[in-house]
């Protein structure tokens, strides 16, 4: 029986209550003790799954050895070792075969056939004759107790073992589910970088040209005018900042835009993450954090350009510090092996102590020009996310608002 509690309709405990009242019915006057008996029987039969969520750990035993005691009380008051009503014993042997494994269902079958044998030592020999026939009839019935114990049993068993395969079913479903949920997701993300991308390179190469021709302008300017009107050769001075500025921008947009040409090489991890890490603290050398490392032992080599990657590790590391601020926190970065969809590689885990990401942003986070800062194209994970998509790998992020976020970079060996 299942280890829940019982269904708020009664319909079986009804049946229960009917099948015990049919059998204290029979001889009602003569054995009061059966009627008692039966009655006790009944109501525990009722409350058993109520008094085994009591004792979860002895309950079942317990409840068992009640039964025995309780069907032992009722062939008693029957007529011991011929009664009728012998039958209620297999009420304790189902339940056993029920609750317990094979071999313990036959321990407590063994139990109760010696519970129901034990009437010999009262039978009065000098009045009662044990004869061959009454032998045999006895072994049959002890016999058919194992035997209910066996069919029960292997059903129960069968039954659990379904249930298990339906639940890891359910589960690998599940996590089917969940594989799928990613993967369309990541493959969103690649049909929006890959349109933006395309957008971006003709914005970009539309924008550069008219800049040439300001920024040589300006120049010019600035030159004719040095002498003779120094506030408009200081405007002109702005002009050519600006545009420099522009033309940055312009690179990053080419960046993002155009097809990676890797330059691939079997490369240990660890290293391009420690020089990502250096320069990252370099870049904030005020910040108060703590950097706790955790690398895997026996790592193995991965195919990568190792520009870029460090490129990509330098770019979550700063996020880090920047996510965390002056006030520093605790850096957590672990890189270990890992295997995802079959295939082998090693997993680079960030893990900051910052606000973290809402989970509104968590979507939006990797799109292009989408950005939570003051300054800032949003460009950044986007250009880490399609080096990692160039690498055949994936990045994630898990967060929980006030305590940090999680980003997991995985690389494949092949």
């Amino acid at each position: 029986m299942p280890d829940q509690e019982r269904p708020t309709f009664a319909w079986m405990d009804l049946l229960w209550l009917a099948f015990l009242l049919g059998l204290a019915l029979l001889q009602p006057i003569a054995e009061i003790h059966k009627q008692l008996t039966l009655l006790a029987l009944g109501i525990f039969q009722i409350l058993e799954q109520r008094f085994i969520t009591l004792l979860p750990t002895r309950g079942r035993t317990y409840s068992v050895i009640l039964k025995i005691v309780l069907a032992s009380a009722v062939v008693n008051c029957t007529g011991g070792i011929e009664s009728s009503y012998y039958l209620i014993y297999f009420l304790p042997v189902v339940t056993a075969a029920m609750y317990f494994e094979a071999w313990e269902s036959l321990v407590w079958t063994a139990l109760t056939s010696a519970a129901y044998c034990s009437f010999l030592i009262w039978v009065p020999w000098w009045n009662v004759e044990v004869d061959a026939e009454g032998a045999t009839e006895l072994l049959i019935r002890n016999l058919f107790l194992f035997l209910a114990a066996i069919v029960v049993n292997r059903f129960v068993t069968e039954n659990r073992r379904q249930g298990l395969r339906y639940r890891e079913l359910a589960e690998t479903l599940a996590a089917t589910n969940r594989r799928l949920e990613q993967v369309q997701e990541e493959a969103r993300r690649s049909e929006r970088l890959a349109a933006l991308g395309q957008l971006s390179a003709g914005l970009a190469h539309e924008i550069r040209n008219p800049l040439g021709v300001i920024k040589g302008s300006s120049e010019m300017l600035s030159r004719r005018l040095q002498t003779s009107d120094p506030i408009t050769s200081e405007l002109a001075g702005y002009i050519s900042s600006e545009v420099n500025r522009l033309n940055t921008l312009v690179a990053r947009f080419l960046d993002f835009a155009r097809p990676a040409h890797l330059q691939i090489k079997v490369e240990e991890i660890t290293p391009l993450v420690d020089r990502a890490l250096k320069s990252a603290h370099e870049r904030w050398p005020d910040a108060k954090v703590e950097v706790q490392r955790e690398y895997a032992r026996d790592l193995p080599a991965v195919p990568v350009d190792a520009d870029l990657c460090e490129q990509v590790f330098t770019n979550l590391f700063l996020n880090a510090y920047e996510a965390m601020g002056k006030d520093g926190g605790k850096l957590k970065v672990t890189v270990a092996p890992a295997n995802h969809d079959g295939r082998s590689g090693v997993e680079l885990a960030i893990q900051d102590s910052g606000p973290g990401v809402p989970a509104e942003l968590r979507e939006q986070i990797f799109n292009p020009f989408f950005t939570t800062k003051k300054t800032g194209v949003g460009l950044g994970l986007s250009i880490v996310s399609k080096i990692v998509d160039d690498h055949r790998g994936w990045i994630r992020l898990t967060s929980e608002p006030g305590k940090g976020a999680c980003f997991k970079v995985f690389l494949p060996a092949e």
